[in-house]
């Protein structure tokens, strides 16, 4: 929704996933917001904090807002909920080259599930988040290489 949690957390895990395990892939990764509530800022500092835990830093990302152009120029835009998925669909134009869908369509084990928003809990999570992220991230990766 507002890129400084979620979508930050994801394009900085999938970033490493694609370093370490990419065998030479080359993709042009970023995330975005459907709403623009914190354009410019800093990812959430304890997502900054649990990611760099990992060997993960997304301290130098700034949110922003998806926008049209989004549409022409990525292939899969990937959503964290079916809020932002109905969001997407909804400003997505006609005769857009995205593909659409939940980024846990990728999940083997909750495929029609999604990632939660750690915003307003706990330490605990951001987490969760983390290892939800690297799950799908690891089956996305797989997905992109295969063809």
């Amino acid at each position: 929704m507002g890129n400084i949690c979620r979508s930050p957390t994801a394009e900085g895990v999938f970033r490493k996933l694609l370093a370490e395990e990419g065998d030479g892939l080359e993709l042009h990764i970023d995330s975005a917001g459907t709403h623009g509530y914190h354009v410019g800022e800093s990812p959430d500092p304890r997502a900054t904090e649990a990611a760099l835990n990992r060997g993960i830093d997304i301290s130098d990302q700034r949110a922003r807002a998806v926008e049209i152009s989004d549409f022409k120029n990525f292939e899969l835009i990937l959503a964290m909920d079916q809020d932002n998925l109905e969001l997407l669909q909804k400003i997505q134009p006609k005769k857009s080259r995205a593909t659409v869908k939940l980024l846990m369509n990728y999940s083997r084990s909750n495929p029609d599930g999604a990632v939660p928003d750690p915003y307003y809990g706990g330490r605990g999570g951001f987490e969760e988040v983390l290892d939800l992220l690297d799950e799908v991230g690891r089956e996305l990766l797989n997905h992109l290489r295969s063809g």
